[in-house]
């Protein structure tokens, strides 16, 4: 963790401590009149509950994903859980490569916290913590408290300034000191920008949890919509890096079940009265391992929707034998360096920007028509090619409108953007699998 990070905390609690309390100090010596009671018991009421969400928001672990969690869902489903929710746990098919294990629905590998977290929201640098299923209520309370704190202090500042701008012809020993004016415009400044960001990010956060999105579930929303802008201009269909012909189709958010029960999920308990109180019980980690849908797909799809550059790439025709029995002379060694050779070749080529294919499309087509009837396409790559940033490797590198990244959010790129995923096989099928190739993995055994 950097330096930076390790002060981010410290840093907020002194930002709340310094916008909290001696403001308090000043507003009891300035015109119009001092804090009343009520004022005051309404500020220090609404500064414990900022001390107690944001305390909670940092300390309280945003969940690991058990290695057995689909044996445990499937278990205690397979009796008093409905159909859909049987599917939902069935259907994830991701395979965290850096955890070794099998992903949950809307679980992400997080590059600051080395694992998954069920449900990530994002990983936020001010709490050194992940919002995922679990800290999210805690996470949302601290943005209302603050933002409500941040308010009431601010209508205080701007009350007192309206009065000495109305009494600014007065001799200035009447007014207050200079000590006090630059306290008043120092903290009236700091709360204003404070206010302004916690604000904005608190309606976020209010439309995501309405909605029942995510941040990074609203980044590949965005990116399903580009894919699908691109798969118009080539008939409905989108290359992988190995060749293949994917089509894309429109797919539903399977997420959003409606308001109520949206809301519900996120702050982890249907009681209205719970989702404002700061002592409220944590989500329990099983509530997170999978999530009821809302029927709009088929039950065989899987969220995020197919996407060719992250798709598993299917074993093609090699010449000659299969490289088992190729390198069946080498030693364990040499072996296992040829076979991480391939790989590091496989991720270059699964690598290659959506951009530079379109672009050798392009010249193909030129070349076989002698004429280029591509201006759109050609706007659609500028466009496309504008998203990513100078150096970056692959489609990992896209941006949404807002030019975030997956790792902008927390999200290991590595892990995540090639998680390894087959959509025609079911997990336990992919499971099997692992597990067979775990013991000729680590002994090389042929």
């Amino acid at each position: 963790m950097s330096t930076l990070s390790q002060l981010a905390v410290p840093f907020v609690y002194g930002l709340i401590f310094f916008l909290g309390y001696p403001p308090q100090w000043l507003l009891m010596h300035l015109e119009p009149s001092p804090l009343t009671k009520n004022e005051l018991i309404a500020s220090n009421v609404t500064l414990v509950l900022i001390w107690i969400t944001y305390t909670k928001s940092v300390f309280v672990d945003p969940g690991t994903i058990p290695k057995d969690w689909v044996e445990q869902e499937l278990g205690d489903k397979n009796v008093y859980a409905s159909e859909r929710e049987r599917d939902a746990v069935a259907k994830s098919r991701k395979w965290c490569r850096k955890c070794d294990a099998a992903k949950p629905p809307r679980a992400h590998h997080c590059k600051e916290c080395k694992r998954c977290i069920p449900k990530m929201d994002h990983h936020c640098p001010w709490t050194a913590n992940c919002v995922s299923h679990i800290t999210f209520p805690h996470f949302i309370r601290f943005l209302l408290y603050a933002t409500i704190g941040l308010s009431i202090f601010e209508s205080f500042l701007i009350a007192r300034l309206a009065h000495l701008w109305s009494n600014r012809d007065l001799p200035s020993y009447l007014g207050p000191s200079l000590i006090q004016l630059a306290h008043l415009f120092t903290t009236l400044i700091v709360n204003s920008i404070t206010l302004f960001v916690l604000g904005i990010l608190m309606l976020r956060n209010i439309w995501c949890l309405a909605v029942n999105t995510t941040t990074i579930e609203g980044w590949e929303i965005e990116r399903h919509k580009t894919l699908l802008r691109r798969a118009r201009h080539f008939g409905g269909y989108l290359s992988t890096p190995d060749g293949s012909k994917v089509r894309m189709k429109h797919q539903e958010f399977p997420y959003d079940i409606g308001i109520f029960a949206n809301i519900a999920q996120g702050m982890g308990t249907a009681n209205p009265l719970s989702w404002f109180n700061p002592f409220a019980a944590t989500p329990s980690l099983k509530t997170g391992l999978s999530f009821e849908t809302n029927g709009f797909e088929d039950k065989d799809t899987t969220w995020p929707p197919p996407d060719p550059d992250r798709s598993y790439r299917r074993r093609v025709k090699e010449d000659g034998p299969a490289f088992t029995y190729r390198d069946a002379e080498l030693s364990k060694e040499d072996t296992l360096a040829a076979f991480r050779a391939r790989q590091a070749e496989d991720a270059v080529r699964r690598r290659k920007p959506f951009v530079e294919r379109m672009e050798a499309l392009r010249d193909e087509r030129r070349d076989e028509y002698e004429y280029d009837h591509g201006d759109d396409v050609s706007e659609e790559a500028e466009d496309d090619e504008r998203k990513y940033g100078e150096g970056d490797e692959g489609e990992e590198g896209w941006r949404n409108s807002e030019g975030e990244r997956l790792k902008d959010f927390g999200v290991d790129e590595d892990a995540e953007f090639y998680d390894e995923q087959e959509d025609d096989l079911p997990l336990s099928v992919l499971m099997a699998r692992r597990q067979a190739a775990a013991p000729a993995a680590s002994g090389l055994t042929y």
